[in-house]
């Protein structure tokens, strides 16, 4: 189950998902934290006019003008009013709830590998159950067909035996088909391309009357602190908080500072002009500086972002408090579905015993004469039905139990 459980994780389509879901977050992480470096822009521009314009004898006439600029920028944010560090912190923590919905995703898969493997182990438990009543109506059909040679019973009784028999195979067939269908639907979870040359590892066997159940309430205790659902919705809330400081940077100043460098090249058509290289040497400038923005009224824009931050704290602090009555009432019904189970079980082994004992006092007087076939069917039959039960009971029990114990932090 444990390798079933490891593949399944490592090829699942859904945890692949949240694994690029995982590395989408690194990224804004790390966006967030570059935003403190300075900038760097380079731009050049190319212009050239025609037509009438003003001379400096205050004439027009007809000109044709060139230019030519390149210039270098760079910005820095030395203040933001708290909203970059806020807004890495965010990023971190969303970083953080990212991964817990990973293993969130890696828990549910979890599941439905362990369910869907005892589910075929619970078919193929069947199967032999199956093939032990084909070998017993065979062996009783056998036994008739050599009385009835020796003229002891009549023939309608062999051919009864015979059809016990046809009966049996077909109910082994079907059986073969059911494990085979749950073999495929465990293949189908783990993204095998074809159930062909796989199978699985019969489980130990235990006792359920040894088992002790941990009660809910120490159970969720425990939960609350290691379940991936739970820790996610903590972080949710956190990151809401500072997505709340982020919105309230904006109520305060920021500064930046700014340093530049470039230079141009201008010519009009009548006048002579510095080469290009001389004009760009010439004109060659440098700057810095430092700005200062101080928000005064954005026509409430601020406030009302600061409004819908808060009230996505209320709304993740609301999704988790619903996450935490969520788990607490699974972890109940979890339990209580174990206790349920676990006397199914013990009822159900008793009752194959009990079905054990009359079957074997039904074959010996169908043997000594003292009882008919139907009689000895219906005994059959009843074996049949109380061992199917009582491994139904055993393979629930043990998944109920599992499942408390996932809810514990054990892993499957």
């Amino acid at each position: 189950m444990r390798q079933c459980i490891e593949y399944a994780i490592e090829h699942n389509i859904n945890i692949k998902l949240q694994e690029n879901n995982v590395k989408n977050q690194e990224v804004s992480l790390s966006t967030s934290k570059n935003s403190r470096l300075p900038n760097l822009q380079a731009s050049a521009s190319e212009s050239v006019g025609f037509g009438r314009g003003l001379t400096s004898n205050n004439t027009y006439a007809n000109r044709n003008t060139q230019s030519t600029s390149f210039s270098l920028g760079s910005d820095v944010p030395l203040y933001t009013g708290g909203q970059i560090t806020n807004q890495i912190k965010q990023n971190k923590l969303n970083l953080q709830s990212a991964l817990a919905d990973l293993n969130k995703a890696k828990e549910n898969v979890s599941m439905q590998v362990a369910s869907s493997y005892l589910e075929v182990i619970y078919q193929k438990d069947l199967v032999k159950v199956a093939e032990s009543q084909l070998e017993l109506s065979r062996t009783q059909e056998h036994r008739i067909e050599l009385l009835f040679k020796n003229g002891k019973v009549a023939e309608t009784e062999w051919a009864e035996a015979k059809s016990h028999v046809a009966s049996d195979e077909l109910a082994l067939t079907q059986q073969q088909n059911s494990a085979m269908l749950a073999l495929l639907d465990l293949s189908q979870l783990l993204e095998l391309p074809t159930p062909d040359d796989f199978d699985i590892q019969q489980p130990e066997t235990y006792e359920p009357a040894s088992v002790v159940l941990t009660m809910p309430d120490v159970i969720y205790a425990e939960a609350l602190n290691i379940k991936p659902q739970i820790i996610a919705g903590k972080l949710n809330v956190q990151s809401a908080e500072r997505g709340v400081r982020i919105a309230q940077a904006g109520h305060y100043p920021s500064v930046h500072f700014s340093a530049g460098m470039g230079s141009n090249y201008y010519k009009t058509s009548g006048f002579k002009a510095e080469s290009f290289g001389k004009q760009m040497d010439d004109n060659f400038n440098q700057s810095l500086g430092i700005s200062l923005a101080v928000p005064i009224f954005n026509r409430f824009a601020t406030r009302n972002a600061v409004r819908q931050a808060r009230l996505q704290v209320a709304a993740q602090q609301l999704q988790l408090e619903d996450t935490q009555k969520t788990l607490y009432k699974e972890i109940q019904q979890a339990y209580y579905n174990a206790i349920a189970a676990q006397k199914q079980c013990l009822s159900s082994d008793a009752a194959l015993t009990a079905s054990q004992t009359a079957f074997n006092l039904m074959q010996k007087k169908y043997e000594n004469g003292k009882a008919t076939a139907t009689e000895f069917q219906e005994s059959k039959t009843a074996l049949l039905k109380a061992e199917s039960t009582a491994l139904q009971a055993r393979y629930t029990f043990l998944f109920r139990q599992k499942i408390l114990e996932f809810y514990r932090g054990t892993a499957f």
